[in-house]
């Protein structure tokens, strides 16, 4: 919907995704986006559908998650909702029936053309790891005991973004139109002496893609594989030449740009 008598809404969010099933609605599993939208009905009293700026797979965290949904009028002109505090006070009331690993941080009228996901520009994405034993961290950074070669690391990682086709990072059966993406950046950064996470910016992301180039730069890290073989990874577009998936509880989406 999104003729003149439609108001639009964007809202966004954090969630900690290590009980939900990914953002999208499963037909056996809870998501971000269905207990939202139950949330959203339930105080707007009308059935709410959100669109979200993309899909988090299972396990995926997001310390910044856009969406949008529509209103055949404004939620300040709603009966009763003047004297909750309208839209002002959405995040407040949606934040207090919520579970708790899911805030609201804002809600703001757009104009009916903008889309949480079409007119992203941008998305960032980190990927965290230690090389230590820490329980602290043990549900948002993968542990690993590899000696990795970080500088190659980086070197591979540089060179993706001299890419465009990305169909080796793809899970396969994926239902996509296309495997092109534009990445910006592409780094490893240390963040302490044992904790390192892995910064990755583009248009638009393929489906589990960023926890598979992890999984191959480890490769590279590790010198089980050199960056010509890297390379010649990337340019086969073949899932199965890649590296593993990485697990899920390390990934965060961090970051959309409109």
């Amino acid at each position: 919907m999104t003729d003149n008598h439609v108001q639009r809404y964007f809202i966004t969010l954090s969630y900690d995704g290590a009980g939900y099933h990914g953002w999208q609605i499963q037909p056996n599993g809870i998501s971000v986006q269905e207990r939202l939208q139950q949330a959203l009905s339930t105080l707007l009293r009308m059935p709410v559908e959100v669109v979200g700026a993309g899909r988090t797979d299972a396990g995926v965290h997001a310390s910044m998650m856009v969406a949008h949904f529509d209103l055949p009028t404004s939620i300040d002109s709603l009966p009763a909702e003047a004297e909750r505090g309208g839209v002002a006070n959405l995040a407040y009331r949606l934040n207090r029936i919520l579970p708790r690993d899911i805030a609201v941080q804002r809600v703001e009228a757009v104009a009916p053309d903008m889309h949480a996901r079409f007119s992203a520009t941008s998305r960032t994405y980190y990927y965290y790891l230690h090389t230590v034993k820490d329980p602290f961290l043990r549900n948002t950074s993968w542990e690993t005991h590899y000696q990795l070669d970080f500088p190659a690391m980086n070197e591979a990682a540089a060179w993706l973004l001299t890419q465009s086709d990305f169909a080796s990072f793809c899970k396969v059966g994926a239902d996509v139109k296309t495997t092109l993406c534009q990445l910006s950046r592409a780094e490893w950064v240390q963040l302490s002496p044992v904790a390192w996470r892995f910064e990755i910016t583009a248009n638009r992301f393929l489906r589990n893609m960023v926890r598979a180039v992890v999984g191959t730069l480890v490769e590279v890290g590790r010198h089980r594989i050199t960056l010509a073989d890297f390379q010649r990874i990337v340019e086969s577009k073949q899932r199965t030449e890649a590296g593993e998936s990485m697990p899920a509880h390390a990934l965060f989406l961090v970051d959309i740009t409109y």
